[in-house]
């Protein structure tokens, strides 16, 4: 069965990282043959494709005004790959791709919703979005969303319901490598003494990652426990950014956090933590949370998209925004013992193993490629 991906784009993205990460997935099962069109360029993630074996093509839309010259060769494309299924990745790539495939008379479309809520100023976006709710009833056999909160947002936009099902991204339990050794060298490095009790984020610096609600919960938590470190990891975390680091002189201590900024060893980075904290405002499907859950962290979580369905009843959720209410969370799981911690990471790792492995969820994607070709 030919499968074709069509996407925005393949730079690192949780989306773009959830593709590799599904066709890698499906590379011993010879009945099922994935090919990708990027609409911008190949970027990291295609290149990795590409040395799976993975058909990649980048059409390299620059603006606008390269939408019908896109569309064109889109259409082109399938028409001379003829594949049974299109699959498409994000709102642009639902719009343009969905629409190239109707037309080129695709038996089976698939949509594919990641996000929840859109950034300020996303006007285009926007745009996009209500258009292709209208479009819903008519392109898409199925519309997939990443989260159930993702879900119930896109049907009050009036996205067709009965075409929504929800398949959580999975995650490569098999290249998550930590040592100890690696571990305590990374807090060496960094200046994390034994002693320090280290309570972690990851995200880029952005008003929807919440980095303002850790930085003041910090403080708090600092008044009733002052061996607490706190690291911070992600694009624009850096002791150069002057308006980060007069936030936290503002309402905790300098001293007492770690800025790492972008890191490319974040499984790393996790590993050297004792506890993770997603301070988000707005989320769909939480990767990071996921992923601290698997490197066996106790983890805190603000109720941002799905991560009290994904971290379940051992992760403590705290309301969106509420700095005071994410700080006796935290408060809460310091005062715990070393040994509670570690029982607690425990569980949350298993949870991943047994229900959010990228086996399982490219396992589910292949039942739903099998359902569309025996309905046609």
């Amino acid at each position: 069965m030919k499968v074709l991906h069509i996407i925005i784009g393949l730079n690192t993205g949780g989306a773009e990282m959830m593709l590799e990460r599904l066709i890698d997935a499906h590379q011993h099962d010879s009945l099922l043959d994935h090919a990708v069109v990027s609409l911008t360029t190949t970027g990291k993630v295609g290149l990795r494709l590409e040395e799976l074996g993975i058909d990649v093509r980048s059409l390299n839309m620059d603006s606008l005004s390269d939408i019908p010259r896109i569309f064109l060769r889109l259409l082109s494309i399938i028409r001379s790959e003829r594949p049974f299924v299109v699959q498409t990745w994000l709102y642009h790539a639902d719009l343009i791709g969905g629409l190239a495939a109707k037309l080129a008379g695709v038996k089976c479309i698939i949509w594919g919703i990641r996000t929840t809520e859109l950034k300020k100023g996303s006007y285009l976006t926007a745009t996009i979005r209500k258009i292709s709710a209208w479009l819903s009833y008519w392109i898409p056999d199925y519309i997939v969303v990443v989260a159930e909160s993702s879900k119930k947002k896109h049907m009050a936009l009036g996205y067709s319901a009965s075409k929504m099902l929800v398949i959580p991204n999975g995650f490569n339990i098999q290249n998550f490598h930590a040592t100890p050794k690696l571990v305590l060298e990374f807090r060496q490095s960094v200046s994390i003494k034994k002693s320090d009790l280290v309570i972690g984020c990851v995200g880029r610096l952005s008003q929807e990652k919440g980095q303002d609600v850790f930085i003041r919960s910090a403080g708090l938590v600092l008044a009733r426990f002052p061996n607490c470190k706190f690291v911070m990891v992600g694009s624009g975390l850096e002791s150069l950014n002057r308006e980060l680091v007069s936030l936290i002189q503002q309402n905790a201590r300098l001293d007492r956090f770690v800025l790492l900024g972008e890191r490319s060893d974040v499984s790393l980075c996790l590993s050297g933590m004792d506890v993770f904290c997603l301070p988000s405002r707005s989320e769909g499907f939480p990767n990071v949370l996921g992923e601290a859950m698997f490197a066996g962290l106790p983890c805190i979580s603000s109720d941002a998209g799905d991560a009290s369905v994904l971290g379940g009843a051992d992760v403590p959720i705290a309301m969106v925004g509420d700095h005071s209410d994410l700080a006796n969370k935290l408060i809460a799981m310091v005062e715990k013992s070393d040994e509670q911690r570690a029982k607690i990471g425990q569980r949350l790792k298993q949870r991943i193993i047994n229900e959010y492995s990228i086996e399982k969820i490219a396992g589910v994607y292949q039942t739903l490629y099998e359902e569309l070709e025996r309905n046609y």
